[in-house]
């Protein structure tokens, strides 16, 4: 295990439940939000999201959420996600030890390969749970979003003695229409289940507060740290992946040069200016110009 921090945010690279034992104290963090692998087969970099059996997936889960329950402080937060068949087994074991608030549905566009004899997924699950429901950090005007009736068709509540405009913002409902990280974005990184900045920009905004601390025991690309750092919160994120521990270095700005490496984005294809493709594009385009203007 080894431990890297800077200016408030740390990376521990090593195992989850070992991390979660035996590196941080019981009772001091504001907020997890965990987004564990789903035993459905992803590839991690070579490390393969399978477990033997269902149970043994289960046990596991077990064991850490357990561990990130006795992290939490007293009013602390818990989001948590996982695959649609494994929810259920999830929800009624946190609901035996946490309040659940919200079950919220991540909706998002489809990747353009879908089941065609059945339907397909195109959403994700998460909990939203707290360890004391009168006690707990929700900032309802940090996450307001435009409420149609208000805002977009401005209509009038005439039930009301006085006729009154109805409100133009709301608190978001359950059901989170946000597009998932694709190649061509500027958050993207070379991670197969990258979670989008306004997915983790929601959750931390509503439920911390500048100076909390903020968990992620499953950092990948370090997107809740990230967000968690822009936000004036603190973070602490766990990596089991070499390779996804250095991008947490160079997105937390934490290190410039692992092992004399250079921390850099990995360049998309589009980016490579001196291809030979690009280097016909730009011919013709010359070209294109030049006969052009000479027809003007």
């Amino acid at each position: 295990m080894r431990l890297f921090e800077k200016n408030g945010h740390a990376i521990i690279w090593g195992d989850t439940i070992e991390a979660l034992s035996s590196e941080i104290p019981d009772g001091s963090v504001d907020l997890i939000f965990a987004d564990p692998p789903y035993n459905i087969g992803k590839n991690f970099n070579g490390r393969k999201d399978h477990w033997p059996s269902d149970e043994a997936y289960l046990s596991w889960c077990y064991e850490w959420l357990n561990l990130c329950i006795a992290k939490l402080k007293p009013h602390g937060s818990f989001y948590v996600m996982t695959a649609t068949q494994n929810m259920p087994y999830f929800d009624i074991f946190l609901r035996k030890r946490l309040h659940i608030l919200s079950r919220i549905v991540w909706a998002y566009d489809s990747s353009g390969v879908q089941a065609r004899n059945y339907f397909g997924s195109l959403y994700e699950p998460i909990l939203f749970c707290v360890k004391d429901k009168d006690n707990y950090t929700f900032n309802t005007d940090d996450i307001l979003v435009a409420a149609r009736t208000g805002a977009t068709r401005k209509l009038i509540d005439y039930r009301k003695p006085i006729p009154t405009k109805y409100n133009t913002k709301k608190v978001p409902g359950n059901v989170w229409n946000i597009p998932r990280v694709r190649y061509r974005m500027d958050e993207y990184e070379n991670h197969p289940t990258q979670k989008p900045t306004a997915l983790l920009d929601r959750i931390v905004k509503a439920s911390s507060n500048p100076g909390d601390l903020v968990l992620d025991p499953f950092s990948g690309t370090f997107t809740t740290s990230y967000v968690a750092q822009s936000l004036g919160r603190d973070s602490l994120g766990i990596e089991i992946e070499e390779e996804y521990v250095k991008v947490g270095l160079r997105r937390l700005a934490i290190q410039e040069h692992y092992n004399g490496e250079v921390l850099r984005r990995e360049p998309k294809t589009y980016e490579q200016q001196d291809g030979p493709d690009q280097q016909h594009l730009a011919i013709f385009e010359r070209h294109a110009q030049w006969n052009t203007t000479s027809h003007r």
